[in-house]
């Protein structure tokens, strides 16, 4: 049959055709790996800065600037970035002879991580807009596979081999996407806003045929010039349509395909979005971290106040390691609900509703921390921030154009570093210098405050397509 040459589709059209298939489960796995090597690299740190501080006698602030300075932040090309510098550094880290070296791989390691935000925004980009949501909750349920895996590597050879050698076998995930980086294709959403269609051809077609499906008569052409697709959601349409008529679509004609400055992302037409957007990352970010790090600084902080032996409290206690493994499977409650919730009510009440949540979980802490209201208090608090945290990285690539998504999912997650950063540094250290209170205080302002962000955020972009040339905004 002869083609049809005057008929066109756009990237988001062949997506909805090849559906959900082997190809995407490849890209998927490859991106799940990035995810679980950044997961690993974050919670050691639950295990290694105890041990550290007794073996080098280190200060309770030296011991919090291990966390802190792994937490800082650094298409494709990203993902090479991060593997080179994540695995290098990490695996050094583990023959670091003095507090001074481990400080300065861990600080590589951190700006290593802060490539991995592209990890998730190239997968999203292989993902029909209907199911979306969905699989994107699928993807972060990776990084709580990381964070058991990490629990139990360090239950297992922490106790036995030290912390040396958690460190080395930490960095193996990250030697694996080194090794496959090879054979990642680039998104063809990418290659078309370069205008290199050609390529993005190829591996729509590559794609296709992986998942046993025709790509649509005609011929490839960017979103801009495409309305719409029949097969989007009614509610999609209807989302798409009202904002047109309120005037909150606005095309992005001044900025270039290579990317958008930060101070464009504070331009009248995004500031809302943006600085709303860096709340988020910043509270859940700040309260992730901290909740993780509560698990065992808490408990150790409760006995170091009854004056008791400093010894005992970083020893290799196995009850530790057991404390952050359980609390570890709070994430994959956090996982199903996230994915249950994001596409039925929402992206901005499901994040509002699971941090407001987890401010009801932490209040019982301040009156009272025995052992099992803080596990249990700690457990629901961090499935509720886990499954927020989850959705604000769904959010974030749908309110930008493909044009700016990298700059402004990576400056957002800027944010989200330096939250956690701060954490480590603020809120740890109140634990150690015995004001319990005052630190689960701080914990839930900063939880609420990102509550009233997310409530406030411009546009709910449940069921829309990924625009690439417009900023969905009011």
């Amino acid at each position: 049959m002869e083609e049809d040459q005057s008929a066109t589709y756009s990237v988001d059209d062949a997506l909805l055709s090849s559906g959900f298939g082997r190809y995407q489960i490849l890209i998927l796995s490859y991106a799940g790996v990035g995810l679980i090597a950044e997961a690993m690299e974050m919670m050691l740190l639950s295990f290694v800065g105890p041990s550290v501080q007794l073996e080098w006698k280190l200060s309770s602030h030296q011991e919090s600037m291990i966390t802190s300075v792994t937490t800082t932040e650094g298409g494709r090309r990203g993902f090479l970035f991060t593997a080179i510098v994540t695995s290098g550094a990490g695996f050094l880290s583990a023959f670091a002879p003095n507090y001074a070296s481990l400080i300065s791989l861990r600080f590589l390691v951190g700006i290593g991580l802060g490539g991995g935000p592209v990890l998730g925004s190239w997968f999203l980009e292989f993902v029909p807009a209907p199911t979306r949501g969905t699989w994107m909750v699928v993807f972060s349920a990776f990084w709580t596979v990381g964070t058991i895996f990490e629990a139990s590597l360090a239950w297992t050879v922490m106790p036995k081999f030290g912390w040396r050698w958690l460190l080395a076998l930490s960095a193996v995930p990250s030697f694996v996407l080194l090794l496959f980086y090879v054979i990642t294709p680039e998104s063809p959403r990418f290659l078309c806003m370069k205008g290199r269609i050609t390529e993005a051809m190829d591996v729509l077609e590559k794609m296709a045929r992986l998942n046993n499906v025709q790509l649509p008569s005609g011929r490839l052409v960017s979103d801009k010039n495409i309305e719409l697709d029949e097969l989007s959601t009614s509610e999609s349409t209807t989302l798409l349509a009202d904002a047109e008529e309120d005037g909150t679509i606005i095309e992005d004609k001044g900025s270039s395909f290579g990317g958008m400055s930060v101070a464009k992302l504070l331009s009248p037409k995004l500031i809302r979005a943006t600085l709303l957007l860096w709340m988020a990352f910043f509270g859940n970010a700040f309260s992730y971290y901290g909740i993780v790090l509560l698990t065992s600084e808490l408990s150790n902080g409760n006995r170091i106040c009854a004056k008791e032996e400093v010894e005992s409290v970083h020893s290799n206690d196995a009850s530790l390691y057991k404390n952050v493994f359980i609390s570890s499977f709070a994430e994959i409650p956090g996982s199903f609900l996230s994915a249950m919730i994001v596409d039925r009510i929402g992206r901005r009440l499901s994040m509002a509703s699971m941090l407001f949540t987890s401010c009801v979980f932490l209040f019982p802490l301040i009156f009272s921390r025995t052992d099992i209201l803080t596990r249990v208090s700690l457990f629901g608090a961090r499935l509720c921030i886990s499954a927020s945290f989850t959705i604000v990285y769904i959010y974030a690539p749908e309110i930008y154009p493909t044009s700016v998504r990298t700059t402004g999912i990576g400056v957002a997650s800027s944010v989200g570093r330096i939250g956690g950063i701060l954490c480590p540094l603020v809120a740890v250290a109140l634990v150690h210098s015995c004001q319990q209170t005052t630190a689960i205080l701080l914990f839930e302002l900063v939880i609420f405050l990102s509550g009233l962000a997310v409530s406030f955020f411009p546009f709910e972009t449940k069921g829309c397509r990924l625009n690439d040339t417009e900023v969905i905004m009011n």
